[in-house]
């Protein structure tokens, strides 16, 4: 048995600079991950080799509850692309069972077609939150299976056929504070940032990525409103210095533009992280999932107090960077 943890990030900065003929977007933004962690356990199971993709079982997935949450309960569900739990699709349109199902068709099944693998994941990370959960599974099941079969696949390759399912896929797979740029494939190491505290706010409210991006695509056909773009390579280069003010000073995220204008609860939570003493505090990806940063752990605990009070919150989380 292997076990693999799913990190989530947060963007410390999200440009779009723009789009592809495909209809990707081109971005520049440092990503930042966090201690916040699905957990994926890999056991190799034999399966007769199927006489169709219908019988095929080789690949099982199983969703098991966080401890004490009560949000999601056991479920073993490989083979229907419909059924989900707590909203994460446990079958075919799983990132999981399609990194899974990628790996063991290309380097498994060719020498040894009966070999098949049970992954269970227990959920911590938010869905639909803008913290990359879906990617970061992805990305874990790439290590997982790599190492369960003992592949040696550099983790280069993995990104390069990461990309090919999520934009987010390789920067999971590299973790840890980076420079993101085309579509996300275009990845720098940076240093570590200086030690803080994170607060991880969750809304109840859940936000697509395409939908997220899709607005922000109206907003500039439509509107001549002004958008504030970040300064990626200033915050590159504080990053280098060490600056975690200046880090945070240049906090921008261009889609918070879009879900802040429909979702009222972003701008709410922000102001009472930076009446709690935040640095500073952003939405994260396309959101709505909001984060301060804090340089001492009891001002990070009483913002915390203060946005569960407003019953706008689904979950909180004070972390560290990983």
């Amino acid at each position: 048995m292997i076990t693999k943890n799913a990190y989530a990030k947060v963007n410390l900065s999200l440009d779009i600079v723009g789009r592809r003929e495909d209809g990707y977007h081109l971005v520049r933004m440092v990503m930042q991950s966090l201690d916040i962690k699905d957990i994926l356990t890999f056991e190799k199971r034999i399966s007769p080799v199927p006489s169709s993709e219908e019988d095929d079982d080789r690949i099982i997935i199983e969703l098991v509850s966080s401890e004490g949450s009560g949000e999601f309960e056991s479920k073993n569900n490989s083979n229907s692309d419909k059924d989900d739990l707590g909203r994460v699709p446990l079958g075919k349109d799983n990132l999981i069972y399609k990194v899974a199902k990628l790996m063991l068709e290309k380097f498994v099944w060719p020498v040894a077609p009966n070999e098949g693998v049970k992954i269970t994941l227990e959920k911590h990370i938010p869905i639909a939150a803008g913290m990359a959960g879906g990617s970061s599974d992805a990305a874990a099941t790439f290590k997982g299976i790599n190492e369960l079969f003992g592949l040696g696949i550099m983790d280069q390759d993995m990104m390069d056929m990461g990309v090919k399912l999520g934009a987010d896929i390789p920067y999971c797979i590299m973790g840890g504070t980076a420079l993101s740029e085309g579509i996300g494939e275009e990845l720098t190491k940076l240093p570590d940032i200086p030690d803080c505290f994170f607060l991880v706010a969750k809304p109840i409210i859940s936000v697509s990525t395409a939908e997220a991006y899709g607005g922000y695509d109206k907003l500039m056909e439509e509107s001549c409103r002004s958008i504030k773009h970040p300064d990626v390579d200033g915050q590159v280069d504080a990053i280098y210095a060490g600056d975690l003010k200046r880090i945070t000073d240049l906090f921008a995220n261009v889609l918070e533009y879009v879900t802040s204008d429909n979702h009222a609860e972003i701008g709410i939570l922000e102001n009472i992280m930076m009446q709690c003493g935040a640095i500073n505090a952003m939405m994260s990806g396309s959101g709505p999932t909001v984060f301060g940063i804090y340089d001492n752990r009891e001002a990070a605990e009483n913002a915390e107090k203060k946005l569960q009070e407003t019953g706008l919150i689904e979950s909180t989380f004070i972390t560290v960077a990983v």
